[in-house]
């Protein structure tokens, strides 16, 4: 008596490729969101790093300008370009903790932000620069004919605090005799009431893309609306003025 033996049947050649196709498929999505994952944490991260930085800066901008004591030769260029890097220098009352013990004979101190690119690692990385006169030296330069060396570019003195910097804005403003706030005129001596300051950072990938001074020039004027751009604006009130 002789068994029957079931039959065996293996994967045809065709078979084979179309799981094989199905298979590439599944990895090439998988691949892809996880792809699209990790570009949104570095999105999310860049953001994260700008908010901070930009959040430091304005900090310091505002306690400088609360405090700030106006002079009729202080420094206040609005930039005239489409993607605009204002400079500021003004006088400014500075605690003893913000001074040297040999530099300090008072309160009084001068302040001055402009925007500089650096060479760093190099790649010119576009800056926003912090100046900074101790009071001894304030008081000479106010006792001369002249405080403008106060706003002078020192490399030695004068220190970064924001980097990846596309755009740096610094707009006086004051009231008229309505009370109604707009643009603050030179002419006028008592001095702006305050200044509207936007800020235009890139973002972490971005940044890493621009090697050359023109290319921070070309990504300034691409778009106001860029999404590797980020944007932060604050009204800061300047010392003469208690309102």
């Amino acid at each position: 008596m002789s068994s029957i033996r079931p039959k065996t049947r293996g994967f045809t050649l065709v078979e084979l490729m179309f799981s094989m196709a199905i298979g590439s498929m599944v990895l090439i999505l998988a691949a892809t969101v996880l792809g699209s994952s990790g570009d949104g944490y570095e999105r999310v991260g860049g953001s994260v790093a700008s908010e901070r930085e930009a959040r430091a800066l304005i900090t310091r901008l505002a306690s400088d300008l609360s405090s700030g004591r106006y002079h009729k030769d202080g420094v206040i260029v609005k930039s005239s370009a489409a993607w605009p890097v204002d400079r500021l220098g003004f006088l400014s009352l500075q605690p003893a903790a913000a001074q040297t013990e040999a530099g300090r004979i008072g309160d009084l101190c001068a302040v001055n932000y402009y925007v500089k690119d650096l060479q760093i690692g190099g790649t010119t990385v576009r800056c926003l620069m912090r100046g900074f006169r101790e009071s001894g030296v304030t008081f000479n330069a106010l006792r001369g004919e002249s405080i403008a060396p106060l706003f002078a570019e020192n490399v030695d003195l004068d220190e970064p605090v924001a980097f990846g910097v596309v755009s740096f804005e610094a707009r006086p403003k004051s009231r008229d005799a309505g009370g109604k706030r707009g643009d603050w005129m030179s002419n006028n001596i008592t001095g702006p009431e305050s200044f509207e300051v936007k800020l235009v950072l890139a973002r972490r990938e971005l940044a890493g893309k621009l090697k050359l001074p023109g290319d921070w020039d070309l990504a300034g004027m691409s778009s106001a609306r860029h999404k590797d751009l980020e944007i932060y604006a604050a009204t800061l009130r300047f010392g003469n003025h208690a309102d």
